[in-house]
């Protein structure tokens, strides 16, 4: 494993694991996915350059472009959820009472 596939892939555990131990906040919550997407993304790109392929080369931009509609999915859905809660806690976010 070349040290750039180990980085890649360190960030990317790094971000699941913030995901997975750090959930007090939301906005640390779509942080740690935005780290994840990001590592994904430089991931693709690399592996699309080592091929050398054109085939794959709307590949990472198409990942790139769905980072873009999920991080502005999350931000809307703070925003709601402060507005409507008052804070982002997500102990106080229950399914159940809407």
């Amino acid at each position: 494993m070349s040290p750039a596939h180990f980085t890649f892939s360190m960030a990317f555990l790094l971000g699941l694991m913030g995901l997975t131990f750090h959930r007090t906040h939301l906005l640390s919550a779509l942080l740690c996915l935005e780290a994840m997407m990001l590592s994904l993304f430089l991931a693709l790109s690399l592996w699309t350059l080592e091929l050398n392929s054109t085939s794959f080369s709307a590949s990472p931009m198409l990942l790139l472009a769905f980072s873009a509609c999920e991080a502005s999915a999350g931000l809307a859905l703070l925003v709601a959820t402060t507005r409507t809660h008052g804070t982002d806690h997500l102990q106080n976010l229950n399914l159940l009472q809407c």
